[in-house]
């Protein structure tokens, strides 16, 4: 065998592997996050009345949502489906999921083609990531916002260039090649760090720009944040970027950034709430905001909201007094589910913004009807 030939066999192992490890992440998160398929019998015995799909962002937080809410409600199950905020979103607008969770509002465009029924009500702020495999350091790596769009361009390509070096002069940072990886789905996760990027670099706005699904410049694409979080975890000298919950579940190192005011700054609660409190002295009136790159203090400049999708001229029955009762138990009592899970519960300010339009659609807001005979996609 020629070293070519162990060359291309040693990175087909690796590719091999790679696509294992992802299979068995998505099936391990699946087992831990997920609900009964749309339509099928629930272990009751009665059919799922809800069905919801998208971000993989809010997965673990929407998981406990739906065991919970049932329990304290008597209502019936309710699936949700984690594919991505981007086929959730189709998924909503072919009518087969009542409700999408996006980490991206609606574009324009998306919004015509709503006709003006798309009502956005955010459900969980949270941090998005840089989280790496580079072992043996004795603490976490501050990143710049220009070392991050140079990594993420493919200029900067060893861990020890002096654009990651100059703020880390106490770290010995090894010469091992960077191995970026992204999302290759459709992906609310990818918009907030690919919009956060666009915030900071005139390079990558000009060239990639801000979108759930971009043309990355170097990279290995997998989909899901599991994917990632597997793929990060399994090849050395690699860097990501996935949903903080995520990255602590498995240990992972997670880097610092620093902030628009000059900080650097670690995801936390705390941080992502600073990130909201700066960037929503105004709210638009459809609550398509945005706090990446926010002014405060201690703000962590990766930080998104995850809304959920809903028709505000859906038909009156059973199925819409369901999901506004299960929408708005989660923005109020459902919060405090949120902090175990990593997640930021919204401000008041929002909170109270997104009961407004909840009461648009519903207004008498009565308790949650079984829906077993209700319509299914």
């Amino acid at each position: 065998m020629t070293r070519g030939q162990t060359v291309l066999t040693v990175g087909s192992f690796a590719c091999g592997l790679a696509s294992i490890i992802i299979v068995l992440a998505m099936a391990r998160w699946d087992e831990r996050f997920s609900g009964a398929p749309g339509g099928q019998p629930s272990e009751a015995g009665h059919r799922v009345a809800l069905i919801g799909a998208g971000s993989t962002f809010i997965h673990p937080l929407m998981w406990r949502w739906i065991q919970e809410y049932p329990t304290l409600v008597a209502s019936e199950p309710i699936d949700y489906q984690p594919v991505g905020s981007t086929d959730g979103i189709r998924r909503w607008f072919e009518h087969a999921a009542q409700f999408a969770a996006s980490d991206a509002p609606l574009t324009d465009d998306q919004v015509r083609e709503a006709k003006g029924a798309a009502t956005h009500v955010p459900l969980a702020l949270g941090a998005v990531v840089p989280t790496y495999n580079l072992p043996d350091l004795p603490h976490a790596i501050r990143f710049t916002p220009d070392a991050l769009a140079s990594i993420f361009l493919g200029k900067t390509k060893a861990w020890n260039d002096s654009t990651i070096a100059a703020v880390n002069p106490d770290l010995r940072l090894p010469a091992t090649p960077i191995e970026v990886v992204h999302r290759s789905d459709g992906s609310g996760t990818t918009y907030v760090w690919t919009e956060y990027l666009s915030k900071v670099s005139p390079e990558w706005k000009s060239t990639v720009g801000a979108s759930t699904s971009v043309r990355w410049p170097v990279g290995r694409g997998t989909p899901g944040n599991y994917g990632v979080e597997s793929t990060v975890l399994l090849f050395s000298g690699s860097i990501g970027y996935v949903e903080l919950t995520y990255a602590l579940q498995n240990k992972m190192a997670v880097g610092q950034i620093r902030n628009k005011a000059g900080h650097f700054v670690e995801p936390t609660l705390g941080s992502v709430a600073a990130a909201a409190e700066s960037a929503l002295s105004v709210i638009p009136e459809d609550l398509r905001y945005s706090i990446t790159d926010a002014s405060g203090d201690d703000a962590w400049p990766a930080s998104g909201t995850t809304w959920a999708i809903v028709d505000g001229a859906m038909a009156s029955g059973p199925q819409r007094t369901h999901l506004i009762a299960f929408l708005r138990w989660a923005i109020h009592d459902g919060q405090k589910y949120c902090a175990p899970l990593d997640f930021t519960p919204l401000p008041s300010v929002l909170v109270e913004a997104a009961n407004d339009k909840l009461n648009r659609i519903e207004p008498s807001a009565p308790e949650p009807l079984s829906v077993s005979t209700a319509h299914q996609p």
